[in-house]
């Protein structure tokens, strides 16, 4: 079984994105949800996660309503493969109008 793990940072401000709701999915089936902390991470999501198909979503559009900035996207939603036993961190670089992703470690 493999663990997950996730970080959000705000490219705008140059710091840790804090209290984003993050819901992390297998297909149509919602497995968990968190909250980034004072650093930006949620440091567990799902237990642990068998091989298969995973989505997480970042709800962006309510972390950015809360600092009164606007945004293009209401969310971010990253699909990623679980293939082999591992953790997985899935970190997201965040702005209001463009956002990037890559399997970190």
């Amino acid at each position: 079984m493999s663990s997950l793990s996730t970080h959000v940072l705000d490219a705008v401000r140059g710091a840790p994105a804090q209290h984003v709701a993050v819901t992390l999915y297998r297909g149509a089936e919602q497995l968990d949800s968190g909250t980034t902390d004072t650093d930006g991470r949620i440091g567990a999501l799902g237990g642990a996660l068998p091989a298969g198909t995973y989505r997480l979503v970042f709800a962006t559009g309510a972390y950015f309503a809360g600092q009164q900035v606007d945004t293009f996207y209401p969310e971010v939603s990253v699909s990623f493969a679980v293939t082999e036993e591992r953790h997985y961190h899935v970190p997201l670089l965040l702005s209001p109008f463009a956002f990037s992703t890559y399997r970190g470690s």
